[in-house]
């Protein structure tokens, strides 16, 4: 499968993942939920759908797989991606405030989702 047209599936779906996760945590937090937790149940509502959105679509091919290894693989990456992502949304939050955090979201996770594109295709969704 082509890496034009890997990028351009992971772009959309990550898309539709971000708006959910994106949404989760604002609105969670909106509600009252410490930004560290919104981001948190955010991030995990994502992540399910991305898993299988990519698994399915972007990444499917000869020498991929959807199956428990690559599951223990994007948990993994998922994990890791998850410390950095709060951690850096928390430090934003305690600098800068709520309205700050918001917008710089979506910056911290399109960082992380270049780190992620490069990981699933060559490790997370791999035989």
């Amino acid at each position: 499968m082509s890496l034009t047209r890997q990028g351009r599936n992971y772009l959309i779906f990550g898309a539709i993942q971000y708006c959910v996760d994106w949404g989760m945590m604002v609105g969670l937090s909106h509600m009252g939920m410490p930004v560290e937790a919104a981001n948190l149940a955010g991030r995990v509502s994502g992540a399910l759908l991305g898993f299988w959105l990519n698994g399915r679509f972007t990444f499917n091919g000869e020498d991929s797989a959807l199956g428990r290894r690559q599951f223990g693989r994007f948990v993994a990456l998922w994990i890791g991606s998850t410390v950095l992502s709060t951690v850096a949304i928390s430090l934003v939050d305690t600098h800068a405030g709520l309205k700050w955090t918001w917008l710089a979201k979506p910056v911290i996770e399109l960082a992380l989702a270049v780190v992620g594109f490069t990981l699933s295709r060559y490790w997370v969704y791999r035989r």
